[in-house]
């Protein structure tokens, strides 16, 4: 797992290649990151599932009541089978672009 600061945003990246051991890891150190905006790089993860991104949900709620962003970067998936509830892009790019607009969102009160 790497995590990457830039500002108000945590980008955490899959390194090991294994999800399930990634997904409890970022949940048990989730306290450590939940006042700022988060980035779930699985762009190196292949053969992922709408099911495997669904399992990110819980932290995506926390991270809305918190008044934060939550987004999840797959290349390759079907993103219209993916729950409105989560924020899922092809690219970090789009991640941050997302975060930024909620952000200004935020600013102005909606």
């Amino acid at each position: 797992m790497k995590v990457d600061q830039k500002g108000h945003t945590v980008t955490i990246k899959n390194t090991q290649g294994d999800f399930n051991a990634f997904l409890e890891k970022v949940t048990q150190q989730f306290k450590t990151f939940e006042k700022q905006n988060i980035i779930i790089d699985l762009t190196a993860d292949s053969g992922l599932s709408e099911k495997d991104v669904k399992l990110f949900l819980p932290l995506a709620k926390q991270q809305k009541k918190a008044k934060k962003s939550f987004v999840i970067v797959v290349a390759d998936l079907d993103f219209n089978a993916i729950s409105d509830k989560l924020i899922v892009v092809p690219s970090l790019l789009e991640a941050h672009d997302i975060i930024e607009m909620e952000e200004i969102e935020r600013d102005l009160g909606f």
